[in-house]
């Protein structure tokens, strides 16, 4: 696997692959010097059509550790915006030697669509393609899950997967990249996952998901998960009214106080909060529950640089599932006792 496009592609042994090398870079992350010389004369492009602070941020400091040098490409004021086309940008950044590209666009595909076609040969990282899928994002997650799993048990989070966990992802299904990519991770790993949303923001075939599908919150919860994922309503890609009221769907989907209360006389003091961002306090969380000890929304932008250099790393030596080169081997442990000069 020469790219990273969707979480469907990945086996239950490349996503713990991929998860144990982040805990490596984790390593690397906490020590005061936080750089490695691994990608050091390599390029990465980030190649934004969409606006994504958060995301292009993790992938520009998890390049920047990984000592690659990194051109931020934004659509916005480019050639781009005056007509210019995939194909065109593409063989530009050709052209000047990328040797990995991270793409975010706002139609379903692009990301394949540059990956297959042979206008580049760069790696191609997929950071978000229109509603199709958001992988890096579902990987963090899970990262920041198994660790919290793993605490619980007592044992080591590296070589475990999610065997026996229970995930509730609420709220906007229809429009969420970061809900179908969780969906074929969590799964693949062992989770069992609960979708839960009003009927109006499921897709068309959600039957053939390998998750169930509830429509009430308080019953989801009953249910005792081990972790509860809210995501935000993505207003800015309905054309339609997909619920009454802002007030009627925070009511019913949201996890305001008095919901996230019912938490602590469910007696499920270990469920935690996860969010992708960008939370929009009142209407699917409250700032209770987005502050509190049980949210891990901090812990998740920390992890997705670790998650993100990991993928970079794997992708730009050799390939994800190819053969382990001497080099490959020897990274995580060589690299734990270096710094870049």
């Amino acid at each position: 696997m020469r790219h990273l496009l969707s979480t469907k592609d990945l086996s239950a042994h490349d996503a713990i692959r991929i998860l144990d090398t982040a805990e490596e870079m984790s390593a690397v992350n906490d020590r005061e010097v936080k750089k490695l010389p691994a990608l050091r004369g390599r390029t990465v492009v980030n190649l934004f059509f969409e606006d994504s602070t958060r995301t292009r941020i993790s992938f520009e400091a998890a390049a920047k550790r990984l000592s690659a040098d990194v051109i931020n490409f934004a659509a916005r004021g480019s050639s781009v915006s005056k007509g210019e086309s995939l194909k065109d940008t593409a063989q530009t950044l050709e052209a000047i030697g990328a040797d990995a590209v991270v793409i975010r666009h706002s139609a379903s595909g692009a990301a394949h669509r540059l990956a297959t076609t042979d206008w580049i040969s760069a790696a191609v990282v997929n950071a978000g393609d229109g509603t199709h899928e958001h992988p890096t994002q579902a990987l963090l997650d899970a990262f920041t899950l198994r660790r919290h799993w793993a605490r619980l048990a007592g044992t080591a989070s590296t070589g475990t997967a999610l065997s026996g966990a229970k995930v509730i992802i609420v709220g906007d299904i229809l429009h969420s990249r970061v809900a179908r990519s969780n969906v074929w991770l969590l799964t693949a790993l062992g989770a069992s996952v609960t979708l839960v949303a009003p009927p109006t923001l499921l897709p068309v075939g959600i039957e053939q998901w390998p998750c169930a599908v509830s429509y009430d919150l308080d019953t989801a919860l009953a249910s005792r998960p081990d972790a509860v994922m809210m995501l935000r309503v993505q207003a800015e890609r309905m054309n339609a009214s997909y619920f009454p009221s802002t007030g009627e769907y925070s009511r019913r989907w949201g996890l305001g106080d008095e919901r996230f209360a019912r938490l602590d006389e469910l007696g499920l003091k270990d469920t935690i909060i996860l969010h992708p961002g960008p939370m929009v306090r009142g209407l699917e969380i409250s700032s209770t529950a987005a502050d509190s000890e049980r949210s891990q929304v901090l812990a998740q932008v920390a992890n997705g640089v670790s998650v993100r250099m990991a993928v970079l790393y794997l992708l730009m030596s050799g390939g994800l599932d190819g053969p382990p080169t001497p080099e490959r081997q020897a990274l995580p442990a060589h690299l734990a006792k270096e710094t870049a000069s």
